[in-house]
């Protein structure tokens, strides 16, 4: 069992501390703890938390589609501060996680000099998010940067445990790197902007949360799946905050995948970045692709008899309860044989095994070895059977 025991944590506050072993070797050591900041409009704040912080010049880099709205409220409250500010903007879609983006924010930190004293703040969603923090990591040998997440799955996933990355033709986040952010801040109030697909997406981290660590946190799931669905405020700031603790919980204990631990939060994963390279980035949103990839890992884990088909069936309702899909017609005309390729890629892998996270029940999941080929590409079918 990857992981079974949790510390409860109160739900209520604001404020979730990320504490790291200071032991560890780093290049970053000042950074490695650092607070998640959730709340309620408390972007016009972030002033304040890096003046705290020393700060005297960043760089905000911004997903396009929120260069009005979210960029430029930090953007005013940086200058509030006193803090002296450039801005950069990345088009929007899982595209512009490339190499040649991450090329182009390089030459662009160096048009500006950019020093370590500069602080380099990332608005957006799990993209902008994941290629700044790389771009941070590898750009003087590693710059101060700070988590904005403005998406659903930024804010319970991507912004928090310290994993940047870009992709690759052969294979998502196959070239990155471990960098911790100084801080997040992720403001709910951000997600009311949110496109209604986009916000749905997000919903397969949450639940993902409840299939591997919390069988208390997907029984609420269950009980308020509608006033999840429509953004219903307080239940919004409860499954944000819920879901950065046990990401929390999960990253304080094996923060670089060592000993396992953290492979937990891959449930499904190894599907859906399989799902998500075939069909080509952008064409399923990441969301998408994971609750199809958790819905063929239940499968697969039903068909080696490790759980039974009622725990599918709970699953399968509350992602459709959600809106999330739980099959696809996406995968039509893909051979079984490139899908099976692309997962060998999978980081997870050894010696070029196979590695899947099953669950053994709700809230508790394993890393199962050795499976079987064709019981994988029966659970990949059977979603494209049930379309």
């Amino acid at each position: 069992m990857i992981l079974n025991e949790w510390r409860r944590h109160n739900v209520e506050r604001h404020k979730i501390n990320v504490r790291l072993d200071e032991s560890v070797a780093t290049t970053q050591p000042a950074a490695r703890s650092y607070t998640v900041h959730v709340g309620d409009t408390i972007l016009q704040d972030i002033g304040g938390l890096l003046k705290t912080d020393c700060v005297q010049r960043a760089v905000i880099v911004s997903d396009q589609s929120v260069n009005a709205t979210h960029a430029k409220t930090v953007a005013e409250a940086l200058q509030d501060a006193a803090i002296t500010i450039d801005q950069l903007t990345i088009p929007s879609g899982e595209a512009s996680k490339s190499l040649a983006e991450a090329e182009r924010l390089w030459n662009e930190f160096a048009r500006l000099k950019i020093d370590r004293k500069t602080a380099i703040l990332a608005v957006g969603g799990g993209v902008i998010g994941d290629l700044t923090g790389f771009v941070a990591a590898t750009f003087s040998r590693g710059l101060d940067f700070w988590q904005v997440p403005t998406t659903l799955v930024a804010q319970v996933d991507s912004a928090i445990g310290g994993k940047t990355g870009v992709n690759l033709p052969a294979g998502k986040n196959l070239v990155g790197a471990f960098w911790q952010p100084r801080g997040v801040v992720a403001d709910i109030s951000t997600l009311t902007t949110l496109p209604d697909r986009e916000y749905v997406s997000g919903l397969a981290e949450v639940v993902k949360y409840g299939m591997i660590l919390d069988t208390d946190f997907f029984h609420w799931l269950e009980d308020n799946a509608l006033r999840v669905r429509d953004r219903e405020k307080r239940s919004v700031a409860h499954i944000v905050r819920r879901s950065a603790e046990l990401k929390t919980l999960v990253v304080e204990r094996d923060e670089r995948e060592i000993t396992g631990l953290r492979a937990c939060l891959n449930y499904g994963h190894t599907f859906a970045h399989a799902f998500e390279t075939a069909t080509g980035y952008g064409t399923l949103l990441h969301g998408e692709a994971v609750s199809l990839g958790m819905m063929a890992a239940a499968s697969l884990a039903c068909s080696l008899n490790r759980i039974d088909q009622l725990v599918v069936d709970r699953q399968q309702k509350l992602l459709e309860t959600l809106g999330l899909p739980v099959s696809t017609t996406t995968l039509n005309g893909i051979e079984d044989n490139d899908l099976l390729g692309i997962m060998s890629q999978d980081k997870k892998n050894i010696g070029g095994k196979l590695r899947f996270i099953l669950p053994s029940a709700i809230g508790e999941v394993e890393t199962v070895d050795n499976v079987c080929h064709e019981f994988v590409i029966s659970a990949i079918n059977k979603l494209c059977r049930d379309a």
